[in-house]
């Protein structure tokens, strides 16, 4: 198989890949009371990330499952063999969820109040992220409702009779709610780790912070509302740890004042959403813009080929304004295809894909912006209950872990090799 300015990939390789994988994963168990890898806190350097001192170009992946998989010790052995994977396909970053507010094996299981089983299953999450190399982007709260979200903080200030109303919405403005969220963060960046030992805020195993997942403010289009939570609770992360890169979690939508709004916004109702991309990613805490790419979602009309042209127009736009308007690198933190798509093809997914890594390749060999993909979402055997129309199990797959391993070896090529495991290059 020949990927654009790729390698060559015999199927024999892969076979010999799929084996190895396998096989590692048979006999090696080690203790978390063995020192884990030296590793060192990734940071920015203007339109780039860097890492011990060289531009560090991003491809890894989504598990937002790890937290909740790792709470009962059955059930770790996943989070293991997720890990395991992602380093043997030359991975480098994974994001996952770091809440879980009040549902099934909550983290917090009320304003302040934290499980402790939950807690330790995070400890685990990132101790075992360490072992393999592997660095994590940490989501703290969700705009949706999945594993609490928003919804759950005003619900809980509705409870406690401080809540000034009960739209989804208080959570960006309510001061109590807001005091609530401030509080979860300092716990969170202040946990001193069960098995490293090392609080969370001294831990370069965590690549960054990100505020919320997809946030939107429908109440107030103008912006000005998510603009302000945005700029205070950056604020307050960085009084606390100022070693990790923050992000807000942003889709990319750009705003009704800005003229991308109507050139690069999938349709209008995007530009109404209460997000901003350019105003929400310059403020001076937030150290890079996120986006992600679900023109399948966005658009409910157009065939496939047109979708992959919007998929290189909004990621070019993006990377534009990292280069010239916000002087940040941009991360494309979620991206897919979709299974329940008519004509949904195998070869479509990889297809999308592959322009989405090509062009963080293309920007990586030019130094700019576009700082890496993230797509959404790899799980293990056995999962049926966590994946959904865009999951994928890599080692289920003939071809799709081809796809991952030619952009880590693409990128070890041109900028370094930062793993810690590279048994991968002998696909390279």
């Amino acid at each position: 198989m020949v990927f654009g300015n790729s390698l060559f990939y015999p199927i024999l390789g892969f076979a010999s890949f799929v084996v190895f994988i396998y096989m590692s994963f048979g006999g090696i168990r080690f203790s978390f009371l063995e020192e884990g890898p030296e590793l060192s806190f990734v940071a920015r350097n203007g339109t780039q990330f860097v890492l011990d001192g060289k531009a560090f170009y991003v491809n890894g992946w989504n598990s937002y499952w790890l937290m909740v998989q790792s709470v009962d010790i059955y059930s770790r052995s996943k989070v293991r063999e997720m890990m395991k994977t992602g380093a043997k396909m030359g991975l480098t970053v994974c994001r996952t969820w770091a809440f879980n507010d009040g549902d099934y094996n909550a983290l917090q299981t009320s304003p302040g109040r934290f499980d402790e089983q939950a807690f330790k299953a995070l400890d685990y999450v990132i101790a075992e992220a360490r072992q393999h190399g592997i660095r994590l982007l940490l989501s703290l709260v969700n705009n949706l409702q999945a594993y609490g979200g928003k919804s759950q903080y005003v619900k809980w200030a509705w409870q406690e009779g401080v809540g000034l109303s009960s739209s989804n919405d208080s959570f960006f403005f309510d001061p109590s709610i807001r005091t609530y969220f401030k509080n979860y963060i300092k716990t969170i960046l202040t946990r001193k780790n069960s098995i490293t030992g090392i609080e969370y805020r001294n831990d370069p195993t965590i690549f960054g912070w990100e505020l919320i997942n997809e946030p939107r403010c429908m109440s107030d289009p103008s912006g000005d509302t998510l603009q302000g939570w945005i700029d205070e609770m950056s604020s307050f992360v960085k009084l606390i740890d100022r070693n990790h890169l923050l992000t807000v979690g942003l889709e990319g939508f750009y705003g009704p004042n800005d003229p991308k709004s109507s050139t690069v916004n999938p349709e209008l109702w995007a530009s109404r959403l209460g997000s901003d991309f350019i105003r929400n990613s310059k403020i001076s805490n937030v150290d890079f813009a996120s986006v992600h790419i679900y023109p399948d979602h966005w658009f409910h009309e157009q065939v496939f080929e047109d979708q992959l042209k919007f998929v290189s127009k909004w990621m070019l736009s993006h990377i534009e304004d990292g280069d010239k308007v916000l002087k940040k690198p941009v991360l494309f933190s979620e991206f897919g295809l979709s299974a329940t798509n008519q004509n949904f093809s195998i070869s479509d997914r990889e297809k999308m894909h592959r322009t989405v890594l090509d062009i963080i390749y293309k920007s990586a060999k030019g130094n700019r912006s576009g700082a890496g993909a993230l797509v959404w979402q790899f799980l293990v055997s056995g999962m049926k209950e966590f994946s959904d129309e865009y999951g994928m199990v890599p080692l289920e797959s003939s071809s799709t872990p081809i796809v991952f391993i030619e952009q880590s070896c693409r990128l070890a090529n041109a900028k370094g090799w930062t793993q810690l495991d590279v048994s991968f290059k002998e696909y390279c």
